[in-house]
């Protein structure tokens, strides 16, 4: 899971030892009651931090999160390009935010959760009454009017780029010559990974391959993919690793896990309110399996050298 040649270390047990301190230790007592920590964040996390972390964290320290959210590939870019100086990065593909920002921006960071693709649908619709009565997913989607599934735009957002990567495997497990073209031309591309499920809830879009907790947020049904292309098995990981997609800027994503990550850039304005707003997601796994992520041993986990963490 670790590129650039970075061992992820430390076990959950030391990891939680090591970034707990600081909260046990009493962070709302050392940090200013005005303070505000700011946060970029994959789109896929906007309910996520907006209504459970967030709120959650301001209670606990007096310091309050003011989020912005893109797809993981388009935020890291604009850290790249200093269009955007946020105090905490979090990606949605920990070996994404590596290969753009290790060694010029951050020099570690903290894995805290992982996630399942699958697709979320309106029940309303004859795609969603086709899914209910058991039809295997793809024949439905595969049948589908154009632009009536929708994924994020896969040049900006892991999502939108695994979701074409599992059209690829699910072609070869099943046998479905010609899926991933036929569908990945087919499909809406959100360019805004926060709104992807905007038009399925409002019904007006029969579903979307999105990751569970983003379902979760919509009160929306949700059927997993299979371990051998939800990229949440880390046994099925040299199966992933078979499909790639290259973006448009020429960066080439090979299939992997899915795991978020968050890291504290070399500028950040408010360093402190950052280590400890990443040491709370690395100590807070129930907060973040009620909004849906799972947070499956060895999580919490840390590579490089982040601040705050002991390693």
């Amino acid at each position: 899971m670790v590129s650039n040649g970075t061992e992820a270390s430390c076990s959950r047990r030391s990891v939680l030892a090591a970034v707990g301190t600081g909260i046990a230790g009493g962070v709302a007592g050392c940090l200013d009651s005005s303070a505000s920590v700011s946060v970029l964040a994959a789109g896929s996390l906007a309910q996520t931090v907006e209504h459970h972390v967030g709120p959650a964290f301001e209670s606990e320290t007096d310091t309050a999160v003011h989020g912005e959210y893109y797809g993981s590939n388009a935020l890291l870019r604009m850290v790249e390009d200093r269009m955007k100086t946020p105090d905490v990065v979090v990606s949605a593909d920990a070996t994404l935010l590596r290969d753009r920002l290790y060694d010029e921006y951050v020099s570690g960071d903290v894995e805290f959760a992982t996630n399942v693709l699958g697709i979320c649908y309106a029940p309303s619709t004859e795609l969603g009454e086709r899914l209910d009565a058991g039809e295997p997913w793809y024949e439905p989607v595969r049948d589908a009017d154009d632009g009536a599934v929708a994924i994020t735009e896969p040049d900006l957002d892991p999502l939108g780029y695994r979701a074409l990567l599992a059209f690829e495997l699910a072609e070869r497990k099943h046998g479905l010559d010609g899926f991933r073209d036929t569908v990945g031309e087919a499909v809406y591309r959100e360019p805004e990974e926060p709104q992807l499920l905007a038009g399925v809830a409002a019904g007006n879009r029969a579903a979307a391959i999105s990751y569970r907790n983003m379902a979760v947020d919509h009160d929306l049904p949700f059927r997993s993919f299979p371990p051998a292309y939800n990229f949440a098995d880390p046994a099925y990981a040299d199966d992933y690793a078979t499909v790639s997609f290259v973006t448009d800027d020429g960066y080439e994503v090979v299939g992997r896990p899915i795991v978020y990550n968050a890291a504290i850039p070399d500028d950040a304005d408010n360093p402190d309110a950052a280590e400890s707003l990443v040491s709370f997601l690395a100590t807070s796994p129930s907060l973040l399996e009620t909004a849906g992520l799972s947070v499956p041993e060895p999580y919490p986990q840390t590579a490089g050298a982040e601040p705050g963490v002991d390693l």
